[in-house]
């Protein structure tokens, strides 16, 4: 009699912890979060078992370790990361519109594998389509990074992210993922809305240099606008052979900026200039190569019959900014 009621005792009153975390709750939990199997385990853990609540646990616990994590390498040097471009709008011809909206930043941390892994490199992506997607009227000017980093984070694939999560707290739990300080350290936008009259237009161009998973973000970076200015400007769009053509002659043109010791569009003075963009020789395949960009430009315009009311060239680059990872920034370029 005695015995059976301690035996019943136990059953009634066991200390035994919840139920191991299956593998399959583990992975699910996993593809949601991006999280460590350990992490993954201890949440369920902590949580019964339920993936919602374990979501809510992970989130929490983001943001104590990754405001702990931040504090211990907030001082760390960080010389490597990414420069990430995302263009809104191309310009004239382009099918979101004839207006230009585009922005440009670089995002560092501090070793080059860091650099190079996917999560790092998504939110490179989803900072700089913040930025573009938030600008207000702008020429290549700087977007304070104060402000940048309390902005809500939008995501360039994700048409439903958290409204929660902010600039800085995205680099927060990247940090606290990674174990390395991760710093956004400059942005530049450029917005304008279409021209007025049909005989001028713009485009964007853009290059990145060392690029790993996607062609929009490098070590190196190039993002440049296009003047535009003809009174067949419309003819000239409706035709695919010019459009592909001015699309060959636009990514050349971004990588001739990257590719040199690119500083200034045009020489400031008689002499001639190779860090002038347009004294320096066309890397264009064909007829141009080797020219003087400025040369071949009005060269390319003249073949069809792409000029303005004076008769010049109705193409010019009109603006540029040149970024390198980790570059002092008083050497950055925009010209």
């Amino acid at each position: 009699m005695w015995r059976r009621a301690v035996f019943s005792w136990s059953r009634c009153y066991s200390t035994s912890g919840p139920e191991k975390p299956s593998l399959k709750l583990v992975a699910e939990l996993r593809k949601l979060t991006e999280v460590s199997i350990v992490k993954a385990r201890e949440a369920l853990s902590a949580s019964n078992n339920d993936v919602q609540a374990a979501l809510g646990w992970l989130k929490n616990d983001l943001v104590t370790s990754g405001a702990k994590k931040a504090a211990k390498v907030q001082n760390r040097n960080t010389g490597e990361g990414l420069v990430s471009v995302a263009i809104l709008s191309a310009g004239s011809g382009s099918r979101a519109g004839s207006g230009v909206r585009a922005a440009m930043i670089e995002l560092n941390c501090e070793t080059d594998f860091v650099g190079r892994n996917e999560l790092f490199g998504k939110l490179a992506a989803d900072i700089a389509h913040t930025a573009a997607f938030m600008s207000e009227p702008a020429d290549f000017e700087p977007y304070p990074v104060d402000i940048l980093n309390g902005t809500p984070l939008l995501s360039a694939i994700n048409p439903n992210p958290d409204p929660t999560t902010t600039v800085a707290s995205a680099i927060r739990d990247m940090i606290s993922k990674v174990g390395e300080n991760v710093v956004l350290r400059r942005a530049v936008t450029v917005f304008h809305e279409p021209p007025r009259s049909r005989e001028l237009g713009q485009r964007l161009i853009s290059y990145l240099h060392g690029s790993v998973h996607v062609s929009n973000q490098g070590r190196i970076g190039v993002l440049g606008l296009l003047g535009l200015s003809s009174s067949r400007l419309g003819a000239l769009f409706a035709s695919k052979a010019f459009c592909d053509d001015l699309e060959r002659l636009e990514r050349s043109l971004a990588r001739q900026i990257a590719g040199f010791d690119t500083r200034s569009i045009r020489s400031h003075d008689d002499k001639r200039d190779e860090t002038a963009l347009y004294e320096q020789p066309f890397m264009f395949p064909g007829d141009l190569m080797g020219q003087p960009v400025g040369e071949a430009l009005a060269t390319w315009a003249r073949a069809y019959n792409f000029v303005n009311g004076a008769g010049d060239s109705g193409i010019e680059v009109s603006r540029f900014a040149k970024w390198t990872v980790a570059e002092p920034l008083e050497a950055e370029t925009v010209s």
